[in-house]
């Protein structure tokens, strides 16, 4: 079991509907909270999710998710988020197969099911247009020989009770996952969002025991039985329950804000505005001697900040600041007195107590030394 509030990086995966994200589309704010805090932690938050690339990328960008990786499409993609790139990610790993078996399979057995092949980033090609919202993106006819032409990295398989031929489907080797009675969804052999977020721990070099995941539904069943902690939500189906290490509140609860809330130092951020909690909680889960480095866009917001911090006489990024993003030196500074905070004062004024560091070939820094009074 993860202790409460270590300071070792945690993997932390988040499946989005019906775990971060209600049915409506909401996401309460105790939960966009809970996230930010536990990313100023240090731990990794990765959203793992059955959703496409184009149906995953907007809800990354209103939790102000603008680095870190993403799992979607049940574990057939990863993807890196950059700011620099094109579209705002970049593609790290691709799981594809030939989904012609699964395809011809399931029109033998429904005639008139709809067909959905995943063309990442933009949408769908489909053999029938599926009903605004069911699938994210853009959609596109094509013939059933189209759809087989390329390897694909998840096709959608729709019609009443399609999920009473689960088996049959599953003889062709494609892993299929039930998404309701009438939606089953295909990847490769093998591709759960569990081999996805086994491939992420190794590059991050996080221990399997320091790695929690959270979901509801059956897409997360092999992540929440390879997470060293496994937590279902409240609502979730019986099958997700019981193989689950333990069960947080419902979506109506933000049981992921609570789930979450148990990876956080214990740190009184009640009544505390998002930037000075993370700031307060930041740099009490450094391990060393912690400061906040910022920088600038175009004009006197702040374009980014993270907090580093000092072990072995070495400075290394510790977590980001999410909440400082579009804030001013002066705003953060207040946050930090907010906080409990202190830091370099001298008779010059506040904005004297940052240093300033130029790079030829990059932002100019800003820095402060933080620490708990």
């Amino acid at each position: 079991m993860i202790a409460v509030g270590c300071r070792a990086s945690v993997l932390v995966a988040l499946d989005v509907d019906g775990t971060v994200m209600s049915s409506d589309g909401a996401i309460a704010a105790a939960v966009h909270r809970s996230i930010g805090l536990v990313r100023a932690a240090g731990h990794q938050v990765v959203l793992a999710t059955g959703r496409s690339l184009a149906g995953v990328l907007p809800v990354a960008e209103r939790l102000g998710l603008a680095d870190g990786h993403v799992v979607c499409s049940n574990g057939a993609m990863t993807i890196r988020l950059d700011p620099s790139a094109p579209g705002g990610y970049r593609f790290v790993r691709s799981e594809l197969f030939d989904a012609t078996a699964v395809i011809r399979r399931v029109l033998e057995l429904e005639p008139a099911a709809r067909i959905a092949v995943e063309e990442p980033g933009w949408g769908w090609l489909v053999n029938a247009m599926f009903e605004p919202g069911q699938v994210n993106g853009e959609q596109k006819t094509a013939s059933v020989a189209d759809l087989c032409s390329s390897p694909a990295t998840r096709v959608a398989l729709a019609a009443p009770h399609v999920a009473r031929h689960l088996d049959a489907l599953r003889a062709t080797g494609a892993t299929i996952t039930r998404a309701g009675e009438s939606w089953l969804d295909a990847t490769g052999p093998g591709t759960t969002k569990a081999t996805a977020l086994e491939a992420l721990r190794e590059s991050y070099g996080i221990p399997r025991q320091a790695t929690v995941a959270v979901g509801d539904s059956e897409n997360d069943l092999e992540a929440l039985a390879w997470a060293g902690r496994g937590i279902s939500m409240g609502h979730a189906p019986s099958a997700v329950r019981d193989v689950a290490d333990e069960i947080t509140g419902t979506i109506d609860e933000h049981g992921v804000a609570t789930a979450l809330s148990s990876l956080l130092p214990d740190v009184n951020t009640t009544g505390l505005p998002d930037l000075a909690a993370q700031l307060a909680i930041a740099v009490e889960s450094a391990p060393g001697v912690a400061k906040v480095r910022v920088w600038h866009g175009p004009g006197a917001e702040l374009a980014g900040a993270e907090v580093h911090s000092a072990v072995a006489r070495t400075w290394a990024r510790r977590a980001p600041i999410p909440a400082a993003v579009g804030s001013t030196m002066l705003g953060l500074t207040a946050a930090a007195a907010q906080a409990g905070l202190a830091y370099p004062s001298t008779d010059l004024g506040l904005r004297a107590c940052w240093t300033r560091t130029e790079h030829d070939n990059g932002p100019t820094f800003y820095e402060l030394p933080l620490w708990q009074r």
